[in-house]
């Protein structure tokens, strides 16, 4: 029997057979143990609904709870004078070769305690919270050495404990070479990532594999060495990829049957091919293209016309993307992008679950996760269209007010 029952909202069940957000007037939402029971119109309850306590909404509209699918907000130390550099017009590329950029995080990060890192990234967290997140992906990938990475592992995990959010975390040690083995990226591969991974896998920490595929990063080769491994230890993959240069990642990890490629400014129509064959989702990241002023935009049309499902995410890190709204990613994806509102709706709910490998979460449906947000909004497109403004009234993770 449901213990709870919200009425008087205008549900936006983001289910992809419900219409334009899969929108339901005046509808009702029956939570019990933490997971939807029932959800539909209002006058459609079933009768055995009568008599349990009931929340009006105030007509206020419900979402899902959002999720940012690809975040790495564990770390260390800030990259605020790469950011005063690329304004003087240094490169990405020329300030991760001449010993910034992810190695400047790897630095801090290695010098950080483990308590010192949670501290420093609940706030990021916090943000995202404020804004109706109710699930987080949170990277390794700042360490680069196995007992660093099993920290920031350790970290994500304890944020899922000290806060009420779902959290699932990805092994990123293919993330860049660091100065130690400068120079030798196979040889790191076989003593640390590699290693690394059935260490963090045997302990619990990690639910995916992810890498960097760039000339700055790791070669389609390497990285499907670490993907070999991933795939023979059962854990799923992801990849960086076509953000910089077009090296094939996407189709690698389509091969893979990936969960997601991310970034994709430079994927091309046999990339896009392979994701839609593969099911891949398209992770878009419209913070990191803003802070590096890109203009190269990831082929949107080409991956509408090939149903690839799009995701939007934050990519909160502190080098390329210092963001932690993912009601501004939603903005920028719009605005940047040319993603309809309901387009970035659905990449931050169903398509963002997608991206995770989840089943439960992303829409509002009998059997998920009772994960909603609560909007002071006339319509869902408001999410995309304000800048700087945060409409949640509530968020309700597991079935429980926060």
């Amino acid at each position: 029997m449901p213990r709870l029952l919200l009425t008087n909202a205008v549900l936006a069940t983001m289910q992809p057979a419900g219409g334009a957000y899969g929108l339901v007037p005046d509808g009702a939402v029956a939570i019990a143990d933490g997971r939807i029971a029932w959800c539909g119109r209002r006058a459609d309850r079933p009768a055995s609904f009568s008599g349990i306590e009931s929340i009006d909404l105030g007509g206020r509209l419900v979402t899902p709870g959002l999720i940012d699918c690809h975040t790495h907000l564990v770390f260390g130390g800030n990259r605020a004078r790469e950011f005063e550099l690329r304004l003087q017009g240094a490169s990405y590329e020329q300030i991760a070769r001449e010993g910034g950029g992810i190695n400047a995080t790897v630095a801090a990060t290695r010098a950080a305690s483990e308590d010192e890192l949670l501290a420093a990234a609940l706030p990021r967290v916090d943000a995202l919270l404020a804004e109706g997140v109710a699930t987080l992906e949170i990277k390794s990938g700042y360490g680069l050495t196995i007992e660093d990475e099993l920290k920031i592992l350790r970290v994500a995990r304890r944020i899922g404990e000290v806060r009420a959010v779902r959290v699932l975390s990805s092994y990123l040690a293919a993330h860049a070479v660091p100065p130690e083995f400068k120079g030798r990226p196979e040889d790191y591969l076989d003593a640390v990532v590699l290693p690394g991974m059935a260490t963090a896998h045997a302990r619990g920490l990690i639910d995916a594999v992810d890498g960097f595929c760039e000339g700055i990063a790791f070669s389609p080769a390497q990285i499907g060495r670490v993907f070999a491994k991933a795939r023979a230890l059962g854990l799923p993959v992801k990849l960086h990829a076509e953000q910089l240069s077009n090296l094939g990642g996407a189709a690698l990890v389509a091969r893979h049957r990936g969960l997601s490629a991310d970034h994709l400014e430079y994927l091309d129509d046999q990339g896009v091919a392979a994701m839609a064959g593969a099911g891949t989702v398209a992770v878009l990241l419209p913070g990191a293209f803003y802070t590096l002023r890109e203009t190269q935009v990831p082929p949107v049309d080409s991956l509408r016309a090939n149903a690839v499902h799009m995701a939007v995410a934050t990519d909160s890190n502190p080098g390329t993307s210092p963001l932690t709204s993912l009601l501004l990613a939603m903005n920028m994806a719009a605005t940047l992008f040319r993603l309809t509102p309901e387009e970035a709706l659905a990449g931050t709910t169903r398509n963002a679950a997608r991206a995770l490998g989840l089943s439960d979460a992303g829409t509002i449906a009998a059997g998920s996760r009772a994960d909603l947000a609560v909007w002071d909004v006339a319509h869902p497109a408001e999410l995309s269209y304000r800048l700087g403004f945060n409409p949640l009234h509530r968020r309700i993770f597991a079935g429980a007010f926060q």
